[in-house]
């Protein structure tokens, strides 16, 4: 079921919701509604990303499910700015976990992570039952190693957010083509393209550090990284890991950038166990 919410500023934020309960909200946990498991994708990409994880029947039949799409992204709405703002990243996700439900466990993939991160930042673990960070970006900047990239994305910038297209394709050709360990990376250069370009350098724009945030995470947290990831590198991962007070670690032999999609059994697998666990917890 695809639908609506209103974010920062008034923004249209889409949504995908499927799984358990798909047409109802609430409490979640088992004095409520279902768990709820709330999907963030990355940098110029949209919901659709998490398809495979929306149609798994292992977690279809257990949890309610809510992939949004970030701002300028997907079918939400393209504001002029405020991408650079941890504040709106912050509140769109909020206002996505009224309708899915909380407390919820959340999963950043990439920029998806800092997104998380931001709502960390403002509204601290309020609301969140566990966290998932999949080949996840948690800082953003020159010296921060949240945010440590691999050869793809420093070949591809900053042309890649380029409002020339000719200038911006191959620089995006080249991104794509180190996605994933295998070679389907390629098949998602249109649908970054397609982002505005002051979209994709505006989530760019920033220049920010998460150690405090990330030391105080209270909720069950999962850092799970694809070995070969050559977008996001796996010492960001490390970081993240390092950071959060008993964060669970699990790094992918053979995996590139899209663990979810690369190797979506074990994606799976590992969400249900930690999803389940950390609903334990919450009822407790």
């Amino acid at each position: 079921m695809r639908t609506e919410v209103t974010g920062a500023d008034g923004v249209r934020i889409g949504a995908i919701v499927d799984g358990a309960a798909a047409d109802t909200a609430g409490a979640a946990g088992a004095d409520g509604g279902p768990p709820v498991i709330v999907f963030v994708h990355g940098w110029a990409q949209s919901a659709d990303a998490w398809q495979l994880q929306l149609s798994d029947p292992r977690l279809a039949g257990e949890f309610r499910m809510v992939a949004m799409d970030l701002r300028g992204h997907g079918r939400s709405d393209v504001p002029d700015d405020g991408y650079d703002d941890p504040r709106v990243w912050a509140d769109d996700l909020a206002a996505v976990l009224d309708l899915a439900g909380r407390p919820a466990v959340v999963v950043g993939w990439s920029y998806g992570g800092l997104v998380i991160t931001d709502y960390l930042r403002v509204h601290g673990t309020a609301g969140l039952a566990g966290i998932v960070y999949a080949g996840a970006i948690t800082e953003l900047g020159r010296g921060h190693p949240g945010g440590a990239v691999g050869w793809a994305m420093r070949e591809a910038l900053p042309d890649a957010l380029s409002a020339d297209v000719d200038l911006a394709r191959p620089a995006v050709q080249r991104l794509c083509g180190g996605m994933t360990a295998g070679s389907d990376g390629e098949s998602l250069v249109d649908g970054i393209l397609a982002v505005p370009p002051h979209v994709r350098a505006g989530l760019f724009r920033r220049d920010i550090g998460s150690a405090d945030v990330l030391e105080a995470v209270d909720v069950p947290a999962l850092v799970l990284h694809g070995e070969r990831d050559a977008v996001v590198d796996i010492t960001a991962a490390e970081y993240a890991a390092g950071k959060i007070p008993g964060a669970r670690r699990r790094w992918l032999p053979g995996v590139g950038h899209l663990p979810f999609a690369e190797d979506a059994q074990t994606f799976g697998e590992e969400l249900v166990a930690f999803a389940r666990d950390a609903y334990r917890k919450v009822n407790r």
